[in-house]
């Protein structure tokens, strides 16, 4: 049937994983999925005990992703779609195996661990019939989009300054011994040579050029790791300069204490500005010049906006935020993979972050990496043409 949940698997998001429990929770909110195979840990024993615990069918648990993707192929009610959800550096190898078997990938981001193997990466995209997505959840939110359109529409003018932020505090000491989430995002052979620059600020990065649809040239960065003994950053300053003259800066940290998940975003063009904070996600600040703050809320009648009132589920006045986020993503594939079932394009397919976005992200990673080693000196991002 046209409309029957898609099939998923997962790797990674075994016992003791965060991220994968949100990838199920947003795949099961709006009822468009089906979480029936999953190679959920290099542990056999621990794979198993979390395939249990998710009621996947033991036959359809795996040692490993690529006997998963094999015997998955070979059924005809096999996976239609992956979701990635391990250490960065698995990214690329699983990934690429799903794109050859023809399996739909929906992936955790940064999309690999190096710009090379993103690149690389895209080129199997461009030779592959599946569809690749990247959980960029943040764009998802119903006020973000609005906020792109916004921009689009030309509300502020010509886009002149881009200032976004995300601050954090749970690493401003060094962590635990055992601390699973800690670990691996500090370890420069799991996370890259990127650290908080990786996890959170390529968050950030998506963010800013979502709404503003500019296209970065060049940035000056400045990168800290201020926890004696830490292998990788856990704050970065950049400047940023984008094609057609508008300026920016972007601060993520993860040792600022009393910020929890702080993502904010100002832009300003030449006819007004506009302000989004995650923590408070159902409020859309649009200044004019000269004029008075307007607050929009998700209720407001002035909103007129079917990309906004696609991801609206509940009743106004009740928060909805992170997870609801990522269900909109999870049904945005959804949608897409439905309609490719039927020869078909869906035109969600547009707003869905995909493998240029995550090439870009680790353009933007490579780019800050060079700067901040050539002590702060403007550097201008590699390969910048899609």
């Amino acid at each position: 049937m046209a409309d029957a949940r898609v099939r998923l698997g997962m790797v990674g998001g075994g016992q003791g994983a965060f991220i994968g429990g949100v990838h199920r929770i947003a795949a099961r909110i709006d009822d468009r999925y089906e979480l029936v195979a999953g190679a959920l840990s290099s542990k056999p024993e621990v794979a198993k005990a979390s395939a249990e615990e998710l009621h996947i069918a033991l036959d359809r648990s795996y040692d490993s992703y690529e006997a998963m993707f094999k015997a998955e192929a070979a059924r005809e009610d096999g996976i239609e779609a992956v979701a990635i959800v391990t250490p960065n550096h698995m990214h690329f190898p699983v990934a690429k195996a799903a794109l050859e078997a023809g399996i739909n990938v929906i992936c955790d981001k940064p999309v690999t661990r190096t710009l090379e193997e993103a690149e690389e990466l895209a080129q199997i995209c461009a030779k592959s019939d599946a569809f690749f997505a990247l959980t960029h959840n943040y764009s998802a939110y119903p006020l973000v989009r609005y906020a792109r359109e916004l921009v689009e529409q030309g509300k502020l003018g010509n886009v002149r300054l881009v200032q976004v932020e995300y601050p954090q505090e749970w690493l401003t000491q060094a962590s635990e011994p055992g601390n699973k989430q800690a670990d691996w995002r500090t370890d420069p052979k799991r996370s890259g040579k990127a650290g908080c620059l990786g996890d959170i600020g390529t968050h950030a990065f998506q963010l800013a050029t979502f709404i503003s649809q500019l296209e970065l040239d060049a940035v000056s960065a400045d990168l800290t790791a201020f926890v004696e003994g830490r292998a990788v950053d856990d704050n970065v300053h950049a400047m940023l300069r984008f094609k057609g003259g508008a300026k920016g800066m972007l601060w993520s940290s993860q040792v600022a204490p009393g910020c929890e998940n702080g993502l904010r975003i100002r832009i300003f063009g030449d006819k007004a500005g506009l302000e989004w904070a995650q923590e408070k996600p159902n409020e859309l600040w649009l200044t004019p010049l000269a004029g008075h703050h307007q607050r929009i809320t998700r209720r407001d009648d002035n909103i007129d906006s079917d990309i906004a009132a696609r991801g609206i589920r509940i009743p106004f006045g009740h928060p909805e935020g992170y997870l609801e986020a990522f269900a909109n993503l999870y049904t945005d594939v959804a949608d897409v993979l439905v309609a490719k079932r039927k020869g078909e394009k869906h035109p969600i397919e547009a707003w869905i972050p995909g493998i240029n976005t995550g090439v870009m992200g680790m353009r933007f990673i490579d780019a800050v990496l060079r700067s901040s080693d050539d002590d702060g000196r403007w550097t201008t991002m590699k390969n910048n043409k899609q």
